[in-house]
């Protein structure tokens, strides 16, 4: 494949993956992080109605840079809070599991499950701020 069309397929699939939205089944998510050895990045979020959490998800979750980031390093989880219906009883479950006191909240959990980081409410400055926030809580 020519360089420009190779380039041209990557920016298509993290784009596409942008707007995809990320995988909603914790257990699936956390199996998958213990097999790949690697972390999961657990967001609790209210998509139709929390301020801060859509400007999260538009300034730092959708962009290039942290869905490439995240594709090699994580395993992600989104467990959506939404006003306009009831959420579902296994996201109440979990969201009192990790005692949720806000949106959004971001939990960075080890391959075993254990929690390593946790930031509620809005984290500035993009994806850089968010992968050095892993990076750090990763060590």
């Amino acid at each position: 494949m020519k360089p420009t069309l190779r380039w041209f397929a990557v920016l298509a699939l993290t784009s596409s993956a942008a707007f995809a939205g990320w995988p909603t089944d914790y257990p699936a998510a956390t199996a998958a992080a213990e097999k790949a050895d690697q972390n999961t990045l657990v967001l609790f979020t209210g998509k139709d109605w929390c301020p801060p959490c859509k400007k999260l998800e538009k300034d730092t979750l959708s962009q290039k840079d942290f869905l490439a980031f995240a594709s090699k390093n994580l395993q992600l989880v989104e467990l959506d809070f939404p006003r306009s219906e009831e959420p579902t009883p296994a996201n109440t479950k979990l969201a009192s599991q990790y005692s949720v006191e806000g949106f959004p909240t971001l939990i960075l959990l080890s391959p075993k499950g254990k929690e390593l980081a946790r930031n509620v409410g809005y984290l500035p400055g993009g994806p850089d701020a968010l992968i050095a926030w892993i990076g750090k809580a990763s060590k």
